[in-house]
């Protein structure tokens, strides 16, 4: 797995989307990019995150930045979360782990003693030269969304 860290040039990705067709990172060089990875759609933490990200879109936009939220689930799953709650953010899909691996956030977990494999719910701020600019690791979500807003205006 990679440790990647400041400076360093985003891994590339290119996958599918909600609504169809592809995401590419490459087509976005010039706006900075917010990719955050989320565990999985539908989960409490996850929808809040959604709708903190989504609720401050225009705002990022204003600021130059595109948002991108990725996960192990797939298009179609990405499409049903973004209409049952208004979700305004793009969704990248991710079945097969290799942008989730790529940026190191597959991860040994814990929940009530039990060990699994899963995606560490962390952003990446990503410049506009396509390297990352700041990682947040081991999200917590409250307040999240506002302070990556700032970091983006800091750009």
């Amino acid at each position: 797995m990679t440790e990647l860290s400041p400076g360093q040039d985003a891994p590339q990705f290119e996958l599918p989307r909600d609504g169809g067709g592809t995401l590419t990172l490459s087509a976005l060089r010039g706006k900075a990019v917010v990719l955050y990875f989320y565990p999985k759609d539908d989960t409490s933490g996850c929808t809040a995150e959604a709708i903190d990200f989504s609720a401050l879109k225009a705002d990022f936009e204003k600021a130059g930045a595109v948002v991108i939220g990725m996960s192990p689930d797939s298009a179609k799953k990405h499409d049903k979360f973004k209409a049952k709650h208004g979700l305004s953010v793009d969704l990248v899909a991710d079945e097969e782990r290799k942008a989730i691996e790529a940026y190191g956030v597959w991860a040994e977990k814990s929940m009530y003693g039990r060990k699994y494999m899963g995606v560490e719910r962390t952003t990446f701020l990503i410049d506009r030269d396509g390297r990352i600019a700041r990682i947040w690791p081991k999200v917590k979500v409250p307040g999240h969304a506002a302070e990556v807003l700032e970091a983006v205006r800091a750009l």
